[in-house]
């Protein structure tokens, strides 16, 4: 008798990662799409991402669609985005029978990194934020409030900064830095431009206008460039209020009473040493972090998501085959 599988999906803006998971934890097929939130992508789109996803995971597990359990779908916005008709839909035309539940991308990157059902996550890539799990739920949540109130310490953040420290020097108003001649390469620009009529460099121009033409959230594609030129005075100093900023967000969402693992997702802090050490080192002195791990997403938490929800106790055990099976399908 075929073991029955359940889904689980984690939509990001950029990516859209699925799994099928059986109820010991092991991960039978994984699939990738595009992004899957349709807050970012738009409905349509983002539920053609998340249907290619689940096919590839189903095709490669060899499972029939009507042979596949509900599940989880994990992605930022699910607290106020609740109907999930955009995507179950989509998955029932494809032939997908199962039902399919929303969570938080920010609870699914926690479970990614620990099964205790109480600690800290801080997500740092696009955008950035911060939540407190309790008895396996989000206790309190900080920051995600988008590129134009806050997501201080994202990518987003760290790209505004590099454009308007490359911009200032270029204008004159702060001294040289190595961001401006990374920046000028990264935008594809000439750098021997001339002088406009108002006595300014060309280039200047250039990059104005380049910016300009962006939609804003673009911006964070530009945060590489400050770790690029980490011995960079405006770069150092980017790198340093980002740390700090991070380090007020775990304070915003940390408690007295509750110690327990932090996770760290997000590109900022889990793939960059730079921000992820000082963050680490600062929420470790408020001796509320039992341990800390870096995930690069959060498709293992949305498994845990996934097998909670149909009643499994996800314990070490199913913890590391999650892991460990996963790990050899990617």
């Amino acid at each position: 008798m075929t073991m029955p599988a359940f889904l689980a999906v984690d939509a990001g803006g950029t990516s859209t990662r699925a799994v099928l998971v059986e109820p010991d934890g092991t991960c039978l097929g994984y699939g990738v799409a595009g992004g899957g939130n349709p807050i970012s992508a738009g409905p349509e789109r983002a539920a053609s991402a998340v249907v290619a996803a689940v096919r590839s995971a189903a095709s490669a597990a060899r499972r029939s669609p009507n042979d596949v359990g509900g599940g989880i779908l994990a992605m930022a916005g699910s607290g106020v985005h609740t109907d999930t008709a955009w995507v179950s839909n989509a998955l029932t035309a494809a032939g997908f029978v199962g039902d399919i539940e929303l969570r938080s991308d920010l609870l699914a990157t926690f479970f990614a990194g620990t099964y205790e059902p109480e600690g800290y996550a801080l997500v740092a890539g696009t955008g950035a934020a911060g939540i407190r799990v309790k008895n396996g739920v989000v206790d309190r949540a900080a920051d995600g409030l988008g590129w134009l109130l806050a997501d201080v310490g994202s990518g987003f953040w760290i790209g505004h900064r590099v454009v308007r420290e490359a911009v200032a020097a270029l204008d004159g108003r702060a001294k040289p830095t190595a961001l401006t001649t990374l920046l000028v390469e990264a935008l594809e620009l000439e750098t021997e431009s001339g002088t406009d009529a108002d006595g300014r460099p060309g280039v200047l121009r250039l990059v104005t206008d380049a910016v300009y033409r962006m939609r804003p959230v673009e911006l964070s594609r530009f945060a590489p460039l400050a770790f690029r030129a980490a011995g960079d005075d405006a770069a150092r100093a980017i790198l340093t209020d980002a740390a700090a900023a991070l380090a007020r967000l775990f304070g915003a969402v940390a408690s007295p009473d509750l110690t327990g693992p932090l996770v760290l997702g997000g590109s900022i802090l889990a793939q960059e040493s730079v921000v992820a050490d000082a963050v680490v080192t600062a929420a470790s002195a408020s001796g509320l972090v039992s341990e800390t791990r870096q995930v690069p997403d959060g498709v293992i938490g949305a498994a845990v998501l996934t097998l909670r929800s149909a009643g499994v106790d996800v314990d070490a055990d199913v913890f590391e085959r999650i892991r460990d099976s996963l790990g050899r399908l990617r």
